[in-house]
């Protein structure tokens, strides 16, 4: 598989031409709810029976990109709880290609997925909904130097997940705006 190593980071400033997420139709307030949401459409999207198989040589199958959505969740919990405890903290660099390989995507079982993703989802949307109003404000950066704050982390944070089931052909109720765009290239970045 050719890592990803685009900048995603464009998608706080404009529509994502692929899966339609507007960044700036989400309010923070509603974090929790979307990201809980998006996770129950991923454990319909995992019970597929196709869900392990790979579209092609090049693409993750359902799982792969399952597997990756939950660390996502994983790694954004950690995020959030270190905005929310620590002043302006920088994150380490998750290497997610790594991670691909070191968790054996490919070899996941799509019900353990769900389940691990489900709960992940909902251990990450839990620290959105009890975050305090003035740490929305609060800023972080990653180690490449991208800044933000806990709303437009949590806003990052949503379009991965979006994108992803967008990616394997799933929607989740209110995740995009109405007449997303299905065609037109990104420019790139690094989830």
């Amino acid at each position: 598989m050719e890592p990803d190593t685009k900048d995603w980071t464009w998608v706080l400033e404009r529509p994502c031409p692929d899966c339609g997420y507007e960044a700036d139709a989400v309010a923070p307030a509603s974090l929790a709810d979307r990201l809980v949401s998006n996770a129950d459409a991923w454990r319909d999207a995992l019970r597929d029976p196709s869900a392990t198989r790979r579209p092609d040589s090049v693409t993750w199958s359902c799982v792969e990109y399952g597997a990756h959505v939950r660390d996502v969740h994983r790694v954004f919990r950690e995020r959030v709880a270190l905005v929310l405890g620590h002043d302006d903290p920088e994150f380490e660099n998750w290497d997610q290609d790594a991670e691909a390989v070191r968790g054996r995507y490919a070899q996941a079982r799509p019900e353990d997925v769900a389940t691990e993703l489900v709960a992940a989802a909902h251990e990450a949307a839990q620290l959105y909904a009890t975050a305090p109003g003035d740490a929305w404000s609060r800023s972080c950066r990653r180690s490449n130097g991208s800044r933000f704050t806990l709303a437009s982390l949590g806003r990052y944070h949503l379009h991965d997940v979006v994108h992803h089931l967008h990616d394997v052909g799933g929607t989740a109720p209110g995740a995009v705006r109405e007449s997303a765009p299905t065609t037109g290239e990104a420019p790139g970045a690094t989830r």
